[in-house]
């Protein structure tokens, strides 16, 4: 598949069709609907290191992430650059601020840059583009979406049990009014943890009363949700966060209405970033070892390493629960 099918198939020139693929505005936009249909249908992917590959095999590794504002995914990128770069691989970085249309372009934009390798650490994942990824060929390691097989691995973190720890140490502590705060809570593996949580209340703490909030993933979306949280009347004992990065958010609404933690109330994170080490207080989360990931990452996607693993394979990780001064026994009614 070259340039001037796609030209041929859009009925217009190779030149408007480099243009289209390069972005450039001066493109008519039904002419750039008409060159980007040709693209899909022909699935064509422009060759964009075709001179470098020439003289030998790619020593270029991407990676897509979906919220790099968010340390836990700058933490998975560090290591995996540090393990590629004394392997002699540069790593290519995309982010996609959880957009399934900026997935796509990235995803795109890897195979056409012909990477030896591609880390995909996103939750807006659809089977077209485990498909389009499979039928590349390229070596290709999800976190937390996907299945494995052929030249796809997975890196999976058993979020339920997380979540079924933390639920099990609250309620042992007298808590009977939970909330959870999530963000973008259509996508899987935040879902997942919302689910989790419904399911452990229902479970462990049947009489207990419960809420659900979601905004963005960050600092801001956490301040959010907490605030639309308390705007309903319901005030809980503890709060549940998706993540550290809301969870330092939420203690940030929390002070703004005067509330103390954990006096008032008890907050937990998911992740265990620097960050919830300097929260006010020090936040309880789970531990994630990002660094474990970005090791197994580059594992998988250079595996001429001494220590190699072959493609086609899942790991699954185990959260572990982080007690800090920001849980405490339920307020007294």
């Amino acid at each position: 598949m070259n340039l001037e099918e796609v030209a041929k198939r859009a009925g217009v020139s190779t030149a408007t069709v480099s243009r289209v693929l390069n972005n450039i505005d001066v493109v008519r936009n039904a002419t750039r609907v008409k060159v980007l249909r040709a693209v899909q249908e022909l699935n064509y992917h422009p060759n964009l290191h075709a001179r470098t590959l020439a003289g030998g095999k790619s020593r270029t590794l991407g990676m897509i992430v979906s919220n790099m504002e968010n340390p836990f995914f700058f933490d998975v990128f560090r290591t995996l650059e540090a393990d590629a770069r004394l392997q002699g691989y540069d790593v290519f970085l995309a982010n996609t601020d959880y957009r399934p249309e900026q997935l796509t372009r990235s995803i795109r934009l890897m195979i056409g840059r012909r990477v030896a390798g591609l880390a995909v650490v996103v939750s807006e994942m659809d089977a077209d583009l485990i498909q389009e990824l499979t039928n590349s060929k390229i070596p290709t390691v999800f976190y937390d979406v996907g299945t494995a097989t052929r030249n796809i691995s997975n890196i999976r973190v058993n979020y339920r049990r997380g979540i079924e720890q933390v639920v099990e140490y609250l309620h042992s502590l007298g808590h009977r009014k939970l909330a959870f705060i999530g963000h973008h809570s259509a996508l899987g593996p935040t879902s997942e943890r919302e689910q989790a949580f419904l399911d452990t209340v229902s479970r462990y703490a049947p009489g207990a009363e419960w809420r659900t909030a979601a905004d963005q993933d960050g600092l801001e979306g956490g301040r959010s949700a907490a605030r639309e949280l308390l705007a309903t009347g319901f005030r809980p004992t503890a709060i549940i966060c998706v993540n550290d990065f809301v969870a330092a958010g939420v203690l940030r609404e929390l002070r703004q209405h005067g509330l103390r933690v954990p006096q008032d109330v008890s907050v937990t994170g998911f992740d265990n970033i620097k960050l919830s080490e300097f929260c006010c207080p020090p936040l309880t989360t789970l531990h994630i070892p990002r660094d474990r990931i970005g090791h197994l990452m580059f594992q998988f996607l250079a595996p001429e390493t001494h220590t190699g693993k072959p493609p086609g394979k899942e790991i699954m990780i185990d959260p572990e629960l982080i007690l800090r001064e920001s849980t405490g026994p339920a307020a007294s009614e």
